[in-house]
């Protein structure tokens, strides 16, 4: 069984950030969104990885590399021009051969894993097997119906009166049936191959299409509020280890990451919280349910509920809150103030901070 990951996306709802970066690298409690998805599939089993990459191919192959770090063999499919996600199948089909394989949207964030229901696709091996997760408002999303035993009777791209509670999340399971099927379909109206299409189209033809119910934690990490949600939500899972410096005067509370090389002095920090390597914490408050990567330096500021990706820089800033701060970025306190400041600040900003 082979992996497919989709990491082409241009992510226009995460700027500033996307256009400096691919949203699969935003990190999540310091470890970027495709490490993750890599891990669960790597947790499946699966060692043969094909992802599809689109113009961040540079940037994404510099931080995953050729998967021997994460114990997985990747290999770079590329894709010119997003034309939807069967399109993507299409391309990969020299990677993938006959082979079973699981498609994995290379932004969703599935914490508790999908190693269950890989298991149950291995066993009865259907044609399709679509995971899907209960959503409060299924209008936004492609729907299953299903029958009494579980499996699909169809599919509904965001239907306005929904007959089910049950959204795709971007996780399918295959066999090779799907090729025949995504030959098959013609481009929707918006001009792109659409899986949902060629489910469908197996479905018409008589083949067995399942579902089963993520239960878990779940979140495509397309939009910053998303992002801040699910780094609070995997931090409560935080293993606490103090690996850098902390001198006597600081104070360590809740569920404290300080990873090697970093620093921290006169300073409290209110878990759940990560501070990652070579990073300076000087006369600041940090926490809860803050991450702050590598090689930053923060001086006499308070943060919570925020990112703040590597090598920036935070000085004199006495409230920040749900806030994203790019790589390199630099922000400065104009004055004193007391209100906590919510930002987005992109990669190698300079902003100033006023009352």
């Amino acid at each position: 069984m082979k992996a497919l990951v989709l990491s082409g996306g241009s992510g226009t709802r995460l700027r500033p950030f996307s256009y400096s970066m691919p949203k699969q690298l935003i990190p999540i409690a310091n470890k970027p969104v495709l490490e993750h998805v890599l891990e669960d599939i790597g947790n499946m089993g699966i060692t043969e990885i094909g992802v599809i990459v689109g113009g961040w191919s540079a940037q994404i192959a510099e931080v995953i590399g050729d998967g021997s770090r994460l114990g997985v063999k990747v290999t770079y499919i590329p894709q010119d021009k997003p034309l939807g996600l069967a399109h993507c199948v299409t391309l990969a089909r020299p990677f993938l051969g006959d082979d079973d394989f699981v498609m994995y949207l290379g932004d969703n964030m599935l914490p508790e894993g999908t190693v269950r229901i890989a298991d149950e696709f291995r066993a009865e091996r259907p044609a399709a097997q679509v995971v899907v997760h209960k959503v409060s408002d299924p209008r936004a999303f492609g729907v299953a119906e299903l029958d009494e035993n579980g499996r699909v009777e169809r599919l509904v791209e965001k239907p306005r009166e929904p007959k089910s509670d049950l959204a795709l999340i971007g996780v399918y399971f295959f066999t090779p049936a799907i090729h025949a099927a995504v030959a098959a379909i013609e481009p929707s109206p918006r001009g792109e191959l659409e899986i949902t299409d060629a489910i469908q189209w197996l479905l018409t033809s008589g083949a067995e299409v399942k579902a089963s119910e993520y239960q878990g934690y779940w979140k495509d990490t397309g939009r910053a509020e998303d992002v801040l949600d699910c780094n609070r939500q995997l931090l409560m899972g935080l293993h606490a280890e103090v690996a850098g410096e902390v001198d006597d005067i600081s104070e360590l509370t809740g569920l404290v990451r300080i990873e090697p090389g970093a620093r921290v002095t006169r300073s409290r920090i209110e878990g759940p919280v990560i501070i990652g390597a070579g990073t300076i914490i000087e006369d600041c408050h940090i926490g809860p349910d803050t991450s702050i990567g590598e090689g930053c330096v923060l001086r006499g500021s308070r943060i919570r509920d925020s990112i703040v990706l590597a090598g920036a820089t935070i000085s004199h800033v006495p409230g920040i809150h749900g806030s994203l701060i790019g790589r390199g970025a630099t922000v400065d306190a104009g004055v004193e103030t007391d209100p906590y400041h919510r930002l987005v600040v992109g990669d190698h900003t300079r902003i100033e901070v006023a009352a």
